[in-house]
């Protein structure tokens, strides 16, 4: 904020006008370190509002890490139930074939 002379204020003298100059370019200096402080102080609010942001989709991408997990272990224990099934299947049906088979020799006998 620059000083102001009124207009029927004294003019300073050269040693005054030296300090008048001295405080101006001080203040600034000043105002431009103050508007300085306030970019950095912005962009440092934005970064941190980038970091919550990211935080929140890695949380996201977690939960939703966890579920693919989840379901796919659900997956592999049907898939593993579906085999044990075809396992049993394939035995009742190699027997019911033997016994067709034995059925069937002890007509042709």
């Amino acid at each position: 904020m620059p000083v102001r002379l009124e207009p029927d204020a004294p003019r300073p003298n050269g040693a005054a006008m030296d300090e008048l100059s001295a405080i101006e370019a001080a203040t600034r200096r000043l105002l431009l370190a103050l508007d300085a402080l306030d970019g950095a102080v912005e962009r440092r609010r934005e970064a941190d509002r980038d970091i919550d942001r990211l935080a929140a989709q890695l949380h996201a991408h977690d939960l939703d890490r966890a579920r693919l997990a989840a379901d796919l272990d659900r997956a592999a224990a049907r898939i593993q139930q579906l085999e044990a099934a075809n396992r049993e299947i394939a035995r009742r049906l190699d027997t019911a074939t033997e016994s067709i088979r034995a059925i069937a020799d002890a007509q042709e006998e």
